[in-house]
């Protein structure tokens, strides 16, 4: 089946907090295969976007994942920081406080 890539983003935004739903959860909600959707967020990851390895746990981010975000963000002040996980649909807090955590 083909999906929208519309419905591919709103699928792979479930992954993301704040929701930070497993695949497992979202394949079986949206009545999506799970092959499928980690094929998808395997295309984003290659697009350069992100997206946490772990359903529930922010902490799932990988060490590519936050090396990617500070690298894309490096040379921005904190308005383009915002403006940045805004475009992604997070606050500052959500959008880098998880990813620098411990």
């Amino acid at each position: 089946m083909k999906y929208s890539e519309e419905r591919r983003q709103a699928v792979l935004a479930k992954l993301c907090p704040p929701h930070n739903r497993s695949v497992r959860e979202v394949a079986a909600e949206e009545g999506i295969s799970e092959p499928t959707v980690y094929g998808w967020r395997k295309q984003a990851r290659e697009r350069g976007q992100l997206y946490p390895d772990a359903g529930s746990d922010a902490k799932g981010w990988s060490a590519r994942d936050k090396f990617a975000a500070v690298i894309e963000t490096a040379s921005m002040n904190e308005t383009e920081r915002s403006e940045y996980c805004r475009k992604r649909g997070r606050n500052i807090s959500t959008c880098f406080g998880h990813l620098f955590s411990n």
